[in-house]
């Protein structure tokens, strides 16, 4: 594939807005439609290799240009070629699967700005589904995020107007805008019978990918998308951490919850940094030759430190490939929800002048041989993140034109056997009375804090038999009396920013975006 540009690992796009669709490919040069029907249909004619091949295919191409012309010369409404075109090639591409699509030219330009982790808009990951606009996950630190946004939102009106049966990009392009502008959006969400209007205001957005904070001596390190930054970033920020624990840093927390993915090749070298020997991930495709394996590096960059791992329903692609390659060495305890279940990787083919073409190529394994494809990978310590809203209900398994899970292990995962004590005293849910999640205040987070608890039992460190419920201070915005006369609330670790994406311009070739993205 001499085109291919990048190979990704990734649920979908990120909208500020980022969105999927098709625009006329290489078909628009021509200014007669007929003579684009008769060219193909003469190249066809001249392979005489297989005659009954040729001959549907020919057929075929006839049907199309039959059926264009129709619509072309009798639709209600006058429709561009453009439009006509970008429509079949669209449907040629996303009936396949979910993750396969054509990209316009602008398109192409938005998804590779989103590699490069800087873009404009409210800072979310959406998806199209049976012509629905959903939320695959709100972007840390962004307008979306901080208005309450969550996983497995549908987004069916913006600013007053309904967009249900809206192509993807159309919508994505009415939620973008110039910074400082206010948008609204109305939501759907489970179990909640009314719809939700969220307003926000535009900004642009600088992609987080990598956040830090250190919790006595556990090291918690989330990543929040693989682009072209995020084994740097991570990088720095344990450097940071070891300093800050003087160099006796006990435990890290990786945090995957809501990371839709990204480059493959980002997944790789973030895996290899806590592996020390075998297989990180394998991919197989079509063609054997095209098969491929990498392995580890011989480092782990912790010396042997225990590692949680937490994941949630809107940890896909690049994500359940670090998780499944730590899951199966047992170098970390996966914690919280089944993830995505998002096996399959994608090609980026530029096409020039009209665009790109994102294809699945192949399946990815674990490194046991599993193939996660519809399935996910299933938390060694399950735990929800509230005590009775399901975390996440849309995955993979549940989209259109999903491919199967095959050519993988299809033995039982082995019961893991090497669990610390605390594991069977891990609640699988918050109590009644646990406040609602409040991503600025981590004492709010169920599942860091059963987190925290696994890690320092394996690390050797006290543990509290239960976890306290927090105390939520009023807000000194909406509060400010109140405020006064409280005393100052223990202070708690700000996750600091360690990453700012650079201008780095191409996905990495060793990338897939569609498995882990």
């Amino acid at each position: 594939m001499k085109f291919r540009k990048g190979l990704l690992v990734g649920t979908a796009f990120l909208i500020a807005g980022v969105g999927l669709g098709s625009q006329l490919g290489q078909w628009s040069s021509f200014s007669n439609h007929s003579l684009v029907v008769q060219a193909l249909a003469e190249e066809v004619k001249k392979d005489q290799t297989n005659a009954n091949k040729s001959a549907e295919t020919y057929r075929l191409l006839t049907l199309f240009g039959d059926v264009f012309e129709r619509v072309r010369a009798n639709y209600v409404e006058p429709v561009s070629d453009r439009d006509l075109i970008t429509n079949a090639l669209n449907g040629m591409l996303t009936g396949l699967d979910p993750h396969s699509s054509y990209m316009t030219e602008k398109q192409y330009h938005n998804m590779e700005i989103q590699t490069k982790g800087e873009f404009g808009g409210l800072g979310l990951e959406v998806q199209e589904e049976d012509g629905h606009i959903k939320v695959v996950s709100p972007i840390d630190g962004t307008p979306a995020a901080r208005a309450g946004i969550k996983a497995g939102d549908y987004i069916i009106a913006i600013d007053g107007k309904n967009i249900d049966g809206t192509p993807l990009n159309t919508a994505v392009d009415k939620m973008r805008g110039k910074p400082n502008t206010p948008i609204t959006l109305t939501l759907l969400r489970l179990k909640t019978p009314k719809p939700i209007k969220v307003t926000m205001t535009r900004e642009i957005i600088h992609i987080q990918v990598i956040k830090s904070a250190l919790y006595g001596k556990i090291g918690y390190i989330r990543i929040s998308q693989f682009n072209e930054e995020t084994e740097k970033g991570m990088l720095k920020a344990y450097d940071k951490l070891q300093k800050e624990a003087g160099g006796k840093l006990a435990g890290l927390i990786i945090d995957l919850r809501n990371d839709p993915g990204g480059l493959l090749d980002q997944a790789i070298a973030v895996s290899r940094d806590f592996i020390k020997e075998g297989a990180i991930v394998s991919t197989k495709a079509r063609d054997p030759k095209e098969n491929h394996r990498w392995n580890a590096s011989g480092k782990d960059i912790t010396n042997g430190l225990p590692i949680v791992v937490l994941t949630n329903g809107g940890s896909a692609s690049a994500s359940e490939i670090v998780s499944g390659a730590l899951q199966d060495h047992r170098r970390a305890i996966i914690l919280g929800g089944k993830t995505f279940g998002k096996g399959s990787v994608q090609s980026i083919m530029p096409i020039p002048g009209n665009g790109a073409i994102r294809l699945t190529i192949a399946r990815y394994y674990t490194p046991s041989g599993r193939s996660i494809q519809g399935l996910g990978i299933t938390p060694d310590i399950p735990v929800q993140d509230s005590y009775d809203e399901p975390e996440f209900s849309i995955r993979e398994a549940d989209l259109n034109h999903v491919i199967k899970n095959e050519g993988g292990n299809k033995e039982k995962p082995v019961i893991r056997n090497d669990l610390p004590a605390i594991a069977t005293s891990i609640p699988k849910q918050p109590p009644k009375n646990w406040p609602k999640y409040d991503y600025s205040k981590p004492a709010t987070d169920f599942q860091l804090q059963q987190g925290l608890k696994v890690v320092r039992s394996m690390a050797g460190l006290p543990v509290e038999k239960e976890t306290p419920v927090p105390e939520i201070k009023p807000d000194p915005v909406t509060h400010p009396d109140v405020w006064k006369k409280d005393k100052p609330a223990a202070a708690t670790p700000k996750p600091a920013n360690e990453n700012k994406p650079t201008d780095n311009k191409q996905q990495a070739p060793q990338t897939h975006q569609p498995a882990a993205h």
